[in-house]
């Protein structure tokens, strides 16, 4: 019998858990997400300046240059980029010999390109091999070019040969990169700074001193010599102007004597007497002064005329 106080409860069973749609969309999200895997990992996109390099289990099946979207086999072929724009490569510094046996260190950059990426990948492999190989071939240049050249030739400006130096390192080591097939191009090479190893240091700067001193006396000398020459030429001017302003003034001088000549001339002819007396005291002025003494004869007429007698 059962107790009134107790309620029971009965026993319900749930209906079973239908499985089939939560499937279903579990395989259309993971069958979308394959494709858009697939799509993604398809297609890539070459931009400008670059290059897009297909590999196909390592091996270059195509390189695509021209911008736009591209497209490859997922998972089998993959992608990687290099660049079509100039680079610049800091070349190590190194030592090399003069024509002369002297010692001496050059740093040199350069500027390259790559122009044929299927030519440097197969023989270069990648960038850091083909930069590397050209950077040999540059210092080889570099020693063989310097050393046809004297060690001041280097050094010094006033005396150096290498006018077109760059230009001419830069044409053989391109010579040296195409016949190697490297695929790469360079498009400038620049000796950026010459140094000396310290052994040398104080001997060529010594020489460099007495060089600059030597010219600077040089200059001084021709500058004293055109000092002396133009000096001279002026006194010889100089000296040239006065005789001459001297001459004509002589003649100037004689003309005018002559006319006073003849002015006392004519002058002096209508009174005789007044030209004797004029003639005396004008010996009077040059003969007589505060301490002059004259002995005279009292009869003389020069005495008389002192004395003041005019008959």
């Amino acid at each position: 019998m059962s107790n009134p106080n107790v309620y029971q409860f009965e026993k319900k069973e749930r209906p079973p858990t239908d499985w089939k749609p939560y499937v279903r969309t579990g395989i259309f999200l993971v069958v979308l997400l394959a494709l858009l895997l697939v799509a993604f990992t398809s297609v890539y996109i070459v931009k400008e300046g670059e290059y897009k390099v297909v590999r196909q289990f390592g091996e270059v099946v195509r390189i695509d240059e021209e911008p736009g979207l591209k497209v490859k086999v997922p998972f089998i072929q993959s992608v990687t980029t290099l660049t079509k724009r100039q680079m610049t490569s800091d070349v190590t510094e190194a030592e090399i010999n003069t024509k002369d046996k002297k010692r001496m260190l050059i740093d040199n950059y350069a500027v390259w390109q790559i122009t044929d990426p299927l030519k440097m990948i197969s023989n270069a492999r990648n960038v850091i091999n083909a930069e590397a190989k050209m950077e040999d071939f540059i210092y080889s240049v570099v020693r063989a070019e310097l050393g046809k050249l004297e060690y001041e030739e280097v050094i010094n400006d006033e005396k150096s040969s290498r006018g077109s130096l760059n230009d001419q390192i830069t044409d053989k080591v391109n010579e040296l990169l195409e016949n190697q097939q490297y695929g790469v191009v360079v498009k400038d090479v620049r000796i950026k700074r010459t140094d000396l190893p310290e052994a040398n240091e104080k001997s060529v700067y010594t020489r460099m001193i007495s060089e600059r001193e030597s010219k600077a006396q040089e200059y001084l000398s021709q500058g004293d010599a055109d000092k002396q020459s133009i000096t001279a030429e002026t006194d010889r001017e100089v000296k040239e102007l006065i005789a001459k302003a001297e001459t004509e003034a002589n003649v100037i001088r004689a003309e005018g004597e002559s006319e006073a000549a003849v002015i006392y001339n004519k002058s002096f002819s209508k009174d005789p007497e007044f030209y004797d007396l004029y003639r005396t005291l004008e010996t009077y002025k040059k003969t007589i002064d505060d301490e002059t003494v004259i002995v005279l004869p009292s009869d003389s007429p020069y005495a008389r005329l002192l004395m003041g007698y005019t008959e």
